[in-house]
């Protein structure tokens, strides 16, 4: 089985121990143990909501650095929609193109552009699969992540395409290897990222083999180096963009559900309103729909915490970006076959949660659970260095914490403790 590689990382030498994180995160995959946070990669989904919460810059975003652009021989940069609503005053897409064939890339394929065309299968596929409605969007990968270890049972309702930035770097790499000849190996596909979670998505891709994605750098970081490059470029602009409105739509919550020419879906952004839509999803609230997009960043891609801008400001900019383009600008062509943009390896559920190894010993150790909880004040304080009393009593079953871990558990012990030492005291006497 492949591991699971995380993108998020713990930087002990700033992590003062704080719960902040614990609180924050959506799969409570944090306990802070003997001062320090550590995160449990197995329940980790990579959101980010750790790096946007910690006040003390513990939590990094691992990504590659500019530096990659010299590993290769061709290089061609992958923008995410979500890069465009970073910049002020932006009415040319071309002008970011530019600025990156300036910066050093020698080539350039818009994700928005393989979005397009993902929209395109989209359509086909939700109007063909009713019995699987309402169908969840992959384009998250912290979605079908959470997916794969909470709500299993939603597997069958996720849409089985490789997610925009996969069919954009597969499409790049095809151009550049026909256009100069060069070998695979000598190519770098490198992709501008919003966030963590499409870091994790190429070292440990869901539903596909092997990602065709060399490297990923972050937005925040390729940003000052773009904005003095844009300003050369303006009046020497070469036309690269393939998109229309819909391309630029999916950098937002709402844009690829609008893509599928739909009014029958449901949009949702930030990582506890989309646990509460898969709540309500699995409780079969919501059947009468034909799809829903999830985004785990508030506002979509454009919320990511490797991107600069105000998420809801860069939505707005991206509206006026789509404002005199056309619906869409590429097209999947009727020669091509279309079975390669879907999934071709299993998303299987992963019960990372798991307290026992079989049924009995499962049920055993939940009874075991609940008594720990009765016992426990039910503050869920995260005094502890776990989040709630329940993480807490579960942890202490799986043998990795012990009760007096709990400060009113510690505290009834030390009375105890101190009570029968007087008695003891006094029988000397």
């Amino acid at each position: 089985m492949r591991e699971f590689v995380n993108s998020v990382h713990l930087n002990k030498d700033l992590c003062k121990g704080c719960i902040n994180c614990i609180k924050r995160c959506p799969t409570q995959a944090i306990r802070v143990r003997k001062g320090k946070a550590v995160i449990t990669k197995e329940f980790c989904i990579d959101c980010g909501e750790c790096i946007r919460i910690c006040p003390h810059h513990a939590k990094e975003a691992i990504y590659d650095s500019l530096d990659v652009l010299k590993e290769f021989d061709y290089t061609v940069a992958l923008p995410a929609p979500s890069l465009y609503g970073q910049f002020n005053n932006l009415d040319d897409v071309d002008i970011v193109l530019s600025a990156l064939k300036r910066m050093g890339f020698d080539d350039v394929y818009e994700v928005g552009a393989a979005a397009e065309l993902v929209s395109e299968i989209a359509r086909a596929y939700v109007s063909e699969h009713k019995d699987k409605w309402p169908i969840i969007s992959t384009a998250c990968p912290t979605v079908v992540r959470l997916i794969q270890i909470r709500f299993p049972n939603l597997i069958d309702h996720l849409l089985p395409l490789m997610p925009p930035v996969e069919l954009g770097a597969k499409i790049a790499c095809s151009i550049a290897m026909e256009k100069t000849g060069l070998p695979r190996e000598k190519i770098g596909i490198i992709f501008i990222s919003p966030c963590p979670a499409k870091v994790t998505a190429v070292k440990s891709p869901i539903g596909i083999n092997r990602s065709e994605v060399d490297k990923v750098i972050a937005i925040k970081e390729i940003y000052p180096v773009l904005l003095p490059l844009m300003k050369e470029s303006i009046h020497n602009t070469e036309e690269l963009s393939r998109i229309g409105r819909i391309g630029i739509g999916w950098g937002g919550s709402g844009g690829e559900a609008s893509g599928l020419l739909t009014d029958n879906y449901l949009a949702a952004d930030g990582i506890e309103n989309v646990i509460r839509v898969l709540d309500d999803l699995e409780d079969d609230k919501l059947d009468q729909l034909e799809f829903i997009e999830l985004n785990a960043c508030s506002g979509g891609c454009v919320g990511g915490v490797l991107t600069v801008e105000n998420p809801y400001v860069a939505k707005v900019k991206l509206k006026r970006l789509r404002k005199y383009l056309p619906v869409a600008g590429t097209h999947w062509d009727d020669n091509k076959d279309s079975q390669n943009i879907y999934w071709n390896d299993e998303v299987a559920y992963k019960p990372v949660f798991k307290i026992g190894n079989n049924m009995r010993e499962s049920i055993t150790k939940m009874s075991r659970v609940e008594e720990l909880c009765e016992i426990f004040p039910g503050l869920d304080c995260g005094s502890c260095g776990a989040p709630t009393c329940e993480a807490l009593a579960e942890d202490i079953v799986r043998g990795v914490a012990k009760e007096q871990d709990c400060v009113y558990r510690l505290r009834d012990y030390i009375h105890k403790i101190s009570d029968e030492l007087l008695r003891l005291d006094m029988k000397d006497e």
